[in-house]
């Protein structure tokens, strides 16, 4: 191979790697993705800065092809078609943004940052490396976000080799003494194994086995029990009757996934039903975009599918405690769990309905994920998952 080639290939094959092992599922590897932004700085041209990226962004979401075909019961080449446009954002930001300039390509890289982190190109933001900076700084809070980014930044100046001990030392430091976050005894979050039945099951028979599921957790002393999303299904006047009235004379609150649909679309929520009533507790600010989120649906004289509330309620109030609520895709990206985080919530509560995902780590990488804001703002975290 000539040379000309052969350093772009090798730069391409190492974001491949740091993109396939930093989002492999396993919180403690997230600092991997810090290598993305040493690759992105080695380029020497735009074209080779977005073929980096690319091959990042791919390796990192490689579960979303198959995941997409189950989800629809289809082939490879829907999900493949989205895995390839949702890479569009990251690879076209990081190849405007890449420069020669050494004095202005931290600053550049920065803009790159910020721009992943929040809406519009947030929205398919995902695998962003500041996620790592939970890993890195565990406890930091803020604090430890603004050394994350300066970090990121450093990272692509020629000062990288002593910026990269640095953060290795911080790596180290953090997997030697890393501790999960732990939640309050009457806490309790229910993972299921229903797989695609689940909120698709609108029986009777269904709402009571979760029911009896609850109770069951309930008698072990957990006052507020938390199940995946879309576990009630559609939330209707029966459905809400249904479930006060099997939650009275007991002290328990449940915090459910359901979905609320109108001629205009639906709505993807957190409900809180206790003996006491119930009440619509969150609206999910960021769905997944192609297959739940389609806004140019109403050009074509359809619905818009799941609505997104963008901004709209990043914490929500249950008894005598501020919750973060992330739903599923909230999980993977940065804008949601910060805007909750300024809130300054309790717990961080991270629901998903997993099943299309069977033999990807797509639930593993949003596990890890949550994680590590949890431990980098130092809040208790429950999680509750149906795969």
């Amino acid at each position: 191979m000539r040379r000309e080639y052969l350093r772009p290939a090798l730069l391409i094959a190492a974001s491949i790697i740091a993109g396939t092992v930093a989002w492999s599922g396993h919180v403690l590897l997230l600092p991997t993705a810090f290598s993305f932004p040493i690759i992105w700085a080695l380029a020497r041209s735009r074209l080779t800065a977005a073929l980096v990226s690319a091959g990042y962004f791919l390796a990192a979401s490689r579960g979303l092809p198959q995941g997409v075909a189950t989800f629809y019961s289809s082939d490879l080449w829907p999900g493949l078609l989205l895995w390839l446009s949702a890479s569009l954002g990251f690879v076209g930001v990081h190849a405007m943004l890449w420069t020669r300039c050494e004095p202005t390509r931290p600053f550049r890289y920065f803009a790159a940052v910020l721009l992943m982190a929040i809406p519009p190109f947030g929205i398919t933001g995902w695998a962003h490396p500041i996620t790592a900076a939970g890993v890195l700084f565990p406890g930091w809070g803020w604090w430890g976000l603004l050394a994350a980014t300066a970090g990121l930044m450093g990272l692509v100046t020629r000062m990288r080799p002593a910026v990269a001990i640095v953060l290795a030392g911080f790596w180290i430091w953090s997997a030697a003494t890393w501790d999960e976050p732990k939640l309050p005894d009457s806490w309790q979050g229910i993972d299921l194994q229903m797989g695609a039945s689940l909120g698709r099951d609108p029986s009777i028979e269904r709402h009571r086995d979760l029911i009896a599921t609850v109770k069951d957790r309930a008698s072990g002393g957990a006052l507020t029990i938390v199940l995946p999303e879309s576990a009630l299904g559609f939330w209707t006047p029966t459905v809400e009757r249904l479930w006060v009235r099997s939650l009275q004379g007991t002290d328990t609150t449940v915090i459910a996934g359901a979905a609320v649909v109108d001629a205009g679309g639906y709505d993807n929520v957190l409900v809180a039903i206790s003996a006491a009533g119930a009440q619509i507790l969150y609206r999910e600010r960021m769905p997944v975009p192609g297959s739940m989120w389609q806004p140019w649906r109403p050009l074509l004289g359809a619905s818009v599918g799941a609505r997104a509330h963008f901004f709209e309620s990043p914490v929500a109030t249950v008894a005598d405690d501020q919750i973060a609520p992330l739903i599923c895709y909230e999980q993977l990206i940065v804008w949601p769990v910060l805007q909750s985080m300024l809130r300054g919530p309790d717990v961080i509560v991270a629901v998903g309905n997993g099943w299309w995902t069977k033999g990807t780590s797509i639930v593993a990488i949003q596990r890890a994920s949550a994680e590590a804001w949890a431990r980098l703002f130092d809040k208790p975290l429950l999680i509750s998952f149906n795969t």
